[in-house]
């Protein structure tokens, strides 16, 4: 899938719903960088394991719900090409550095 136009969304405990928009080229990469940007927001509740992102694709648009947890298997499951495992790798760092 070429780069695409994405929304990455996650409605906190007290009903708030935050988002950023931002480009990936798959699912899982739209969601690791959304959830990197969204865990540096200034908020009290942070996304956690538990929380169930909402990935919109636009153009054409597509929804997508996607948990911490199933990205965070994905990214550490087994990869069906070496550009794809290099994608989850450095993801993963993304998603640990400070």
């Amino acid at each position: 899938m070429a780069d695409r136009a994405c929304t990455v969304s996650f409605v906190d405990v007290r009903g708030i719903r935050h988002s950023v928009e931002l480009t990936a080229d798959s699912l899982f990469e739209a969601a690791a960088m959304g959830l990197k940007i969204l865990r540096t927001g200034d908020w009290n509740d942070p996304p956690s394991q538990s929380t169930v992102l909402e990935i919109e694709v636009r153009n054409p648009a597509v929804k997508h719900l996607v948990s911490v947890q199933q990205l965070g298997r994905w990214l550490n499951g087994a990869s069906s090409s070496p550009r794809e495992s290099m994608k989850k790798i450095a993801l993963r760092k993304m998603l640990t550095a400070k």
